[in-house]
């Protein structure tokens, strides 16, 4: 986080308990300089994680006044977590370009660390066989070739072998809602300033396909 969102993060945290505020300037400002300073690391929001939220739930189950490290400690466990749970995916770079190769493997897994970007788990598809929802969504996304013949094209088609996954995970699909940053269609990768397409959607696209995925489940229930 940034000192602008260490700042709000504060303020919110005071309003939620009372005993944190101080009226001293220099001992505000020693504060927010302590938790800038282990807040540096860790996001303000990313997949599955809400630092705002995490501050909320210390406050409401802990009578004791929250720390900065109480919000870091489990960025960096969920970060952890995030990591053990991810599988490389083939690089979509040119396997005869290593270091091509090996720098899309490191900005994914940089991306999964940081939470801009959720965890490749493709081995979980090795388990079970789809359940009917799974088949509907991926009949949505259009398979018309042999499952085999898929899984040997995955490499080259990255973005279809990546909502194939998700669908028999029960993930959330980005690329099953239009894009409210860049504008991308429904099924369309999203686009950089430049107009060059994007490897990974927007977080913001991400947001939205999460929301109508689970209100989907919702109102299934």
């Amino acid at each position: 986080m940034n000192p602008r969102e260490v700042t709000a993060l504060l303020a919110y945290v005071v309003r939620l308990d009372p005993r944190m505020n101080v009226e001293d300037q220099a001992a505000a400002d020693d504060r927010l300089t302590q938790w800038c300073d282990l807040l540096s690391d860790v996001p303000a929001q990313a997949h599955g994680w809400d630092a705002a939220q995490t501050a909320r739930d210390y406050i409401a189950r802990n009578p004791y006044r929250i720390q900065p490290s109480d919000i870091s400690r489990p960025w960096h466990s969920h970060k952890a977590a995030a990591l053990a749970r991810h599988t490389d995916p083939t690089p979509a770079a040119d396997p005869d370009d290593p270091a091509a190769w090996r720098a899309e493997l490191s900005d994914t897994r940089q991306a999964v660390a940081a939470g801009a970007a959720l965890p490749s788990t493709h081995r979980e598809l090795t388990t079970g066989g789809p359940a009917p929802e799974v088949e509907q969504r991926l009949a949505a996304i259009g398979r018309r070739i042999p499952p085999e013949a898929a899984a040997a094209l995955a490499q080259y088609r990255p973005r279809r072998a990546e909502r194939e996954q998700l669908a028999a995970q029960g993930r959330p699909d980005p690329y099953a809602v239009p894009c409210g940053y860049c504008r991308a269609r429904v099924d369309k990768p999203c686009r950089n300033h430049r107009g060059v397409p994007r490897t990974a959607p927007h977080p913001s696209r991400l947001d939205d396909a999460t929301a109508r995925h689970y209100a989907r489940q919702e109102q299934s229930a």
